[in-house]
């Protein structure tokens, strides 16, 4: 691949993994209008109410912090734990009455280290992070750990097949097969059931699990 084309490549999927400076706004606005249609789903496939704690885990433009705050109403709580301080700063300025309302809460945090409480929430979602997670096992293992014993937690994934002929996923992206994924999510003690989405751009699939 030319020089040019390929430093572009490994910027765009630094940033899609870690979205940050002037180039992160703008990648903000992307992940939020292409990642909406398996966000929904999975916020859909999580069966939140207005009973709920809430969280999505890698939240990026913050679509996914919205839909969860309008399924959980004035009764329910949401938290956001997300990687990247652009984000983080983004969601404070856009998530202000919800912050100061008390529905919203926002931690730095990753897949692997998440600053939450043990079995402290009914519904986690977390859309298009794991292929920037190098410890799968790990990070299966901390969102097992914050579910309650009848919680749900929604992985959404792009087809691996699909994303490995996107020409920045070879730049600092681990596409797993979604049977290994599976099988990291048993092991921390999940029953694991499989939602394929159609091609909204890509073929994906949802990974939903709940403690056995």
């Amino acid at each position: 691949m030319n020089p040019i084309v390929a430093r572009v490549m490994s910027t765009v999927a630094g940033q899609l993994g870690n979205p940050h400076g002037l180039l992160g706004k703008g990648v903000a606005r992307f992940l939020n209008r292409g990642n909406r249609p398996m966000i929904a789903a999975a916020v859909a496939a999580a069966e939140v109410s207005g009973v709920d704690a809430a969280a999505d885990i890698g939240f990026g433009g913050g679509i996914g912090l919205t839909l969860l705050l309008e399924r959980v109403g004035t009764t329910g709580s949401v938290t956001g734990v997300e990687l990247s301080e652009d984000m983080l700063t983004r969601a404070r300025s856009e998530f202000a009455a919800d912050l100061t309302e008390g529905r919203l809460k926002l931690l730095t945090g990753s897949l692997t280290d998440l600053p939450l409480p043990d079995a402290s929430l009914d519904a986690v979602i977390t859309c298009n992070t794991v292929y920037f997670v190098p410890d799968l096992d790990r990070a299966c293992t901390e969102l097992a750990r914050v579910l309650k014993p009848k919680g749900r937690l929604i992985i959404g994934i792009g087809d691996p097949t699909a994303m490995a002929k996107m020409p920045f996923t070879s730049y600092g992206f681990t596409l797993r097969p979604v049977t290994e994924v599976t099988a990291a999510l048993e092991k921390a003690g999940l029953t694991v059931e499989r939602k394929d989405l159609p091609n909204r751009p890509i073929s994906g699939h949802l990974l939903i699990a709940r403690p056995a």
